[in-house]
């Protein structure tokens, strides 16, 4: 017989991630342009293009906004732009993962329309984080204590607590860049109008 969830694990690791997206993150997205969106901090980017206009060898998605990549990956990488960054966490960190262990719809770079507009960003990054915090609840103990599975590769082994863990800080470490990054749109200098929108 399983030992009680006394401690409330679900609720836990689902307040690390809440607190965080309503009091710290999402209200500081409001009023996201499309020139921040796109804005290119530094010279060569990686950016989400009008797929003609890609500069990397692969362009992830499907549409006519691509998101950049190079495989295999340089080292170091390149400064990635806002775009880049909150179309990651769409699909990377909420969109495969719920769609892999629970049960959420298909979004992964085979299906997704990368968005061509800040605005339309927004209401995609909403609704994923909707759809994972929604089913981190239905898990239950039990749940988190399952094997994470053969999607996770080498992680395949440990249990999908970790997982979660594992996204929370992944979406908190990259909101995080993309909040520095509108504060220096903001302030800053811009190194090339001709960078901000790539339509």
């Amino acid at each position: 017989m399983n030992a009680p969830d006394v401690v409330g694990w679900n609720g836990r690791l689902l307040d690390q991630l809440t607190f965080y997206w309503t009091v710290q993150l999402r209200p500081r997205l409001d009023g996201l342009t499309d020139n921040e969106y796109f804005w290119e901090p530094v010279p060569n980017c990686w950016s989400v293009r009008r797929r003609e206009a890609a500069t990397t060898s692969v362009g992830k998605g499907v549409g006519p906004f691509v998101v950049e990549v190079e495989r295999p990956p340089p080292d170091p990488p390149p400064v990635t732009t806002i775009a880049w960054r909150l179309v990651h966490i769409i699909v990377d960190c909420f969109g495969t993962r719920s769609e892999n262990h629970l049960g959420g719809p298909p979004i992964n770079w085979q299906q997704y329309e990368v968005p061509g507009t800040a605005d339309w960003a927004l209401r995609d990054l909403d609704n994923a984080v909707e759809t994972w915090t929604a089913g981190v609840a239905l898990l239950g103990l039990e749940g988190l204590e399952r094997p994470c599975g053969p999607t996770e590769g080498s992680f395949a082994d440990h249990p999908l607590a970790g997982l979660v863990l594992h996204i929370h800080r992944e979406v908190i470490h990259h909101g995080a860049e993309v909040l520095l990054l509108r504060d220096l749109y903001r302030t800053g200098d811009r190194v090339d109008p001709s960078h901000a929108h790539p339509a």
